[in-house]
């Protein structure tokens, strides 16, 4: 099931950071959005995601996002259980 919703959550992020121009979704995504925080814990943010689940960088990721065959089969074999270290 966790590997559906990461599968889920990978392929839209790629689907919002193909968009071109400045998007308030995908400067959501990046966490770039301005103004200050309320204190407390920090948010765990959809690009930290992404670095956390396919190990690259948060430029790197964005950069392989913008070949769509290529991002997709990245992420099937991120997220696919049969595949071990994707």
């Amino acid at each position: 099931m966790l590997d559906f919703v990461k599968a889920r959550k990978l392929a839209y992020c790629g689907h919002i950071m193909r968009k071109q121009g400045n998007r308030l979704d995908k400067d959501i995504m990046q966490g770039t959005v301005s103004g200050r925080r309320r204190r407390g814990r920090p948010r765990m943010a959809w690009i930290n995601n992404m670095s956390m689940w396919t190990k690259l960088t948060a430029e790197g990721s964005m950069r392989m996002t913008n070949d769509r065959d290529q991002w997709r089969k990245y992420v099937y074999g991120v997220t696919n259980p049969r595949i071990k270290d994707g």
